[in-house]
């Protein structure tokens, strides 16, 4: 990285204008950058009546935005790509996970909880909510599955006891997963009275993992903003 080079991430804000919103892919970005450990600025967008701080340098794009030394990149996943390429070893951390598998793990979850949470036809209910909890236990096999590195060191090891999707630490595939996990977990408890349940231990067992990491903790949204968010998409019971 260049020593001239500045980071600046525009992210949406929260009902109050100003606090960091409920959106995945922002906080996605948040997280990346604070586990580089790179200096950036932090500006939130309060898209209700602020979209004129962006008119200069990417008008009618979507939140997040980074610019990079002036150069504005608005693809959320190109960004990520680009801040791994950019911001490597041996001055920054990788964030690429060991394990292809890990990328993909819990990639339908957020799908199967938007048809559940925002169904407008109350007989679908249980059918859309089995379909979530059909993700969610394909999620929490793949999290309670001992990986490679796991059963090298203890070839008897019957169940992970690794804290993320990857191993103890946290990847670019957390940094996608865990801000959508915790909102389905914030949602279906408050509306549905259905949190994601005790007996899928390895889900579990990542968030309870991720909320006590600063990354996590600090990018963040309220719970009261979350639901918030999502109080008008969802179906009264």
């Amino acid at each position: 990285m260049a020593e001239t080079a500045k980071l600046q991430l525009f992210v949406k804000a929260s009902e109050d204008g100003e606090s960091v919103g409920p959106c995945p892919s922002c906080q996605r970005l948040f997280m990346l950058l604070l586990l580089k450990g790179v200096p950036f600025t932090l500006t939130t967008v309060d898209t209700r009546r602020s979209l004129d701080v962006l008119k200069d340098f990417a008008p009618g794009s979507q939140l997040p935005i980074l610019l990079y030394d002036g150069d504005a990149k608005t693809d959320t996943l190109q960004i990520e790509e680009f801040l791994e390429e950019t911001l490597g070893p041996p001055e920054f951390p990788s964030l690429a996970p060991r394990y292809g598998e890990s990328s993909t793990a819990g990639n339908d979850v957020f799908h199967r909880f938007s048809a559940f949470i925002k169904n407008p036809v109350p007989t679908q209910d249980d059918a859309l909510y089995q379909m979530l909890l059909r993700a969610l236990t394909k999620l929490d096999g793949y999290l309670r599955t001992p990986l490679g590195h796991e059963r090298a060191r203890e070839p008897q090891l019957r169940e992970s006891r690794r804290r993320f999707l990857d191993g103890d630490e946290l990847t670019l595939a957390d940094c996608s997963l865990l801000p959508k996990l915790h909102i389905v977990d914030t949602v279906c408890t408050h509306f549905r009275g259905a949190p994601i349940p005790a007996e899928l231990r390895g889900v579990r067992r990542y968030l309870d993992s991720a909320r006590q990491v600063k990354e996590f903790k600090y990018t963040c949204p309220s719970s009261a903003e979350i639901l918030a968010a999502y109080r008008m998409a969802v179906r009264p019971r």
